[in-house]
């Protein structure tokens, strides 16, 4: 599979640019409401994800598009490459002006992921990744531990996902 240089840096450009665009709501007083299912969604959720469908199916109107904040178009279904978007992943923490939130947008090949990029723009964190090539963090490489056994390892996730439902 190649990896089109063009929509890696349609990718970074798009997700940088959807950093900006939500740091003018975050730590402000922002329109909020619940979905379905009762998970948030503001204002600054519904621009990030505008800008990036648009600035996204613009460049690239032949790819389809998924994401969390958009009503579903099933003639994704139908295209080869799709655009599969979270506008702002942490919507809780960003509404209550903590920096553990991210845009996350990945582009996805016959199923299969082959770019990504996540961007937390509070704490100037952008992390890129293409098939092949591994992953960056602010330009610089990045990979997994070396380890062997889930004894002793850490893990960053938000901590209730640790317990058992039970």
């Amino acid at each position: 599979m190649q990896i089109d240089a063009d929509d890696q840096a349609l990718l970074v450009a798009a997700v940088r640019e959807a950093g900006a665009i939500a740091m003018n709501y975050f730590g402000t007083e922002v329109k909020t409401w619940e979905k379905q299912g009762g998970t948030p969604v503001s204002d600054a959720d519904i621009a990030v994800d505008l800008h990036l469908h648009r600035r996204l199916g613009k460049a690239r109107p032949d790819y389809g598009w998924l994401s969390e904040e958009t009503e579903d178009d099933r003639t994704r279904l139908t295209r080869r490459r799709v655009w599969v978007v979270d506008p702002i992943d942490g919507t809780k923490a960003f509404l209550a002006g903590l920096p553990h939130f991210c845009h996350s947008v990945a582009l996805v090949e016959d199923g299969r992921p082959i770019l990504a990029a996540l961007f937390n723009p509070a704490v100037d964190e952008f992390y890129e990744a293409a098939m092949g090539q591994g992953a960056r963090l602010n330009d610089r490489p990045i990979h997994v531990s070396d380890r062997r056994e889930l004894e002793g390892c850490r893990m960053a996730a938000f901590e209730p996902m640790f317990r058992h439902p039970a």
